[in-house]
């Protein structure tokens, strides 16, 4: 018991000691209370010039214009309930508040840094309610983002897919793969290496490092002594925590950019609006896919993959050495969840707890595709992806993933293997 403590503590603590040699060894001190935001268009690009006010009842008043990236930032001089002006007069022209009770509401601060969403449309004043010139442009769009946002979602459901299916762990750590990679391509661009190579260089390094070091030190100890799933779970939730508030100290809990293409002027492809780099890492993603696939078909560590899934002790049997396959996998999944934090990061932004956010959507991808394929990732992650765009036609932005939650719950009582699992005898 004591030797497997210590192994969790030192995969922990090497974490740790990792993150502060990448972030500099200068530590962050805890962000000031502010609210905080990110202006950009349904095609991502950044929305510069918008002035946003914040006052209370006390007297109160403070201004921030949204910079050449859209972001903006009011520092407050404590936690309170604070009325947000956002002042329409300094929008682009073509630019307008999706909602027009967004020009001022109230919100509550508790402490830290709190994210302020404000949803804005493309066409002048007649887009308070679209974001486009009919609804059907709006549904075109919406499925053409939500695309895009399934590679994102299916780069990091792939890697989940594979670990739960060679060692049938739940990972909830996995989102922090997501994380690390983003703050690592960020922790390297900001010391001067272009975000182009930043992030393969990131993309690798969080392959061996996080993918293959986080297996090799925690979860193969953890399996020679025959640790129980429910417990690695467990195991699973406590290095996530770890891993979080590790990055909030290092980088502090304001959402970063990368250096290079933080903002770009979107570009119209037939009725689709987008960014160049949008269009270029989607496609990139699902190139990274294909490959991922016709690895596992075509290779032999792929076979190996496969039969290790269906059944390890029998693969085990017929000389296929599990563990060297387990390692694979993991440095296969770790890659591509850093290539999705990256994907993240330089679409939108990179912040501390960035993986949290997306675990659910991550593990709603997986459940609805079925548990143990990698099919059953892509075509949920893609199934997700739309579906979280088009219900912004009927809810609020801030709460559209509710909806992919409903889907998988949905699904699971239709069909609770999911689109493509297998059926499996209990009992």
């Amino acid at each position: 018991m004591v030797k497997h403590i210590r192994i969790a503590l030192g995969a922990l603590m090497l974490s740790v000691i990792g993150l502060l040699a990448l972030g500099g060894l200068s530590p962050a001190q805890a962000a000031d209370t502010a609210v905080i935001g990110v202006l950009t268009t349904p095609g991502g690009a950044p929305v510069e010039g918008v002035k946003i006010t914040v006052t209370n009842e006390e007297g109160f008043t403070e201004s921030d214009t949204s910079d050449a990236t859209g972001a903006f930032r009011v520092p407050l001089p404590s936690g309170g309930t604070y009325t947000i002006e956002v002042d329409t007069t300094t929008f682009p022209d073509g630019i307008a508040l999706s909602r027009e009770d967004d020009a001022s509401r109230t919100l509550l601060v508790l402490s830290g840094e709190k994210k302020l969403l404000v949803p804005l449309s493309e066409g002048g004043e007649s887009a308070v309610s679209a974001s486009g010139d009919s609804t059907l442009d709006q549904i075109i769009q919406l499925f053409f983002d939500g695309i895009l946002y399934g590679l994102l979602i299916a780069l990091g459901a792939v890697g989940l897919n594979l670990v739960f299916g060679t060692t049938g762990l739940t990972n909830f750590s996995h989102g922090e793969l997501l994380t690390l990679g983003a703050f690592t391509a960020l922790a390297l661009n900001e010391a001067g290496i272009n975000i182009i190579i930043a992030a393969p260089i990131a993309i690798v390094f969080a392959a061996f490092a996080y993918g293959w070091g986080q297996n090799k030190i925690l979860w193969r100890p953890l399996r020679r002594r025959k640790t129980g799933l429910i417990a690695a779970m467990i195991v699973s939730i406590g290095l996530a925590i770890v891993l979080r508030y590790t990055i909030a100290l290092v980088f502090g809990s304001g959402p970063r950019t990368y250096q290079q293409f933080a903002g770009q002027v979107g570009i119209s492809i037939g009725p689709f609006n987008t960014t160049p780099k949008a269009l270029i890492l989607g496609a990139l993603a699902a190139v990274a896919l294909g490959i991922t696939v016709l690895w596992l078909q075509r290779s032999r560590i792929g076979k190996a993959t496969r039969a290790v899934s269906d059944n390890p002790a029998l693969a085990s049997a017929t000389g296929i050495d599990v563990e060297r396959v387990i390692a694979v996998v993991w440095i296969v999944g770790a890659g591509l969840a850093a290539f999705a934090g990256i994907y993240l990061g330089m679409t939108q932004s990179s912040i501390w707890n960035m993986g949290q956010r997306m675990l659910l959507v991550l593990f709603a991808a997986v459940i609805l595709g079925g548990l143990g394929t990698i099919y059953g990732a892509i075509v949920g992650a893609l199934v997700v992806g739309v579906f979280i765009n088009m219900t912004t036609l009927f809810i609020p932005t801030e709460m559209k993933t509710v909806g992919a939650l409903f889907l998988m719950i949905v699904i699971l009582l239709v069909r609770p293997q999911g689109l493509l699992g297998r059926k499996e005898r209990v009992g």
